[in-house]
């Protein structure tokens, strides 16, 4: 027996702050459920999977290669975030790795379910989308501050050092 995505918690994830609760369910369906122990992965970086995975429950560490290869960590997801926005979108391989950080439970969505919404559900496809842009906008934000909070402390201006 496969597992529900609870429509509830899609309605309070960044992914469905926009959906009523008929469209949450409607995005719940089509969503898939994953538990992972402390230290899984849920997907490495470089590999060519596109889901997009949405935490319920738990912690899950990102974290990226450098320039020499070694595995920095570059956020910790909180519960209601969602990763995987670039591979989902534009179906690319993955950027960053994700690991389960204690117990977790996420949601996943793969582009395929998703476009099997547009018929039926265009307006849930819509809200789903304008949702991720602000995901990557937020995201964009973000780090631009925080290249340019090291940029001001190189550079000592703008700032106590």
């Amino acid at each position: 027996m496969n597992e529900v995505a609870d429509h509830k918690l899609v309605r309070n994830s960044t992914v469905g702050a926009d959906l009523t609760e008929e469209k949450a369910k409607a995005l719940a369906e089509k969503m898939g459920v994953r538990h992972f122990r402390d230290g899984e992965f849920l997907v490495k970086e470089g590999e060519n999977d596109h889901t997009l995975f949405v935490l319920v429950s738990g912690r899950i560490a990102v974290s990226s290669q450098d320039i020499q290869g070694v595995n920095q960590m570059v956020y910790t997801m909180k519960e209601g975030e969602c990763a995987g926005t670039r591979a989902f979108i534009e179906k690319t391989p993955r950027k960053a790795t994700l690991r389960a950080v204690g117990v977790a439970t996420v949601y996943t969505l793969t582009p395929e379910d998703f476009e099997s919404l547009l018929d039926t559900y265009p307006r849930v496809a819509f809200r789903v989308m304008r949702a991720l842009f602000r995901v990557t906008h937020a995201n964009l934000s973000r780090m631009n501050q925080e290249s340019k909070q090291l940029a001001n402390y190189i550079n000592k201006s703008q700032g106590r050092y």
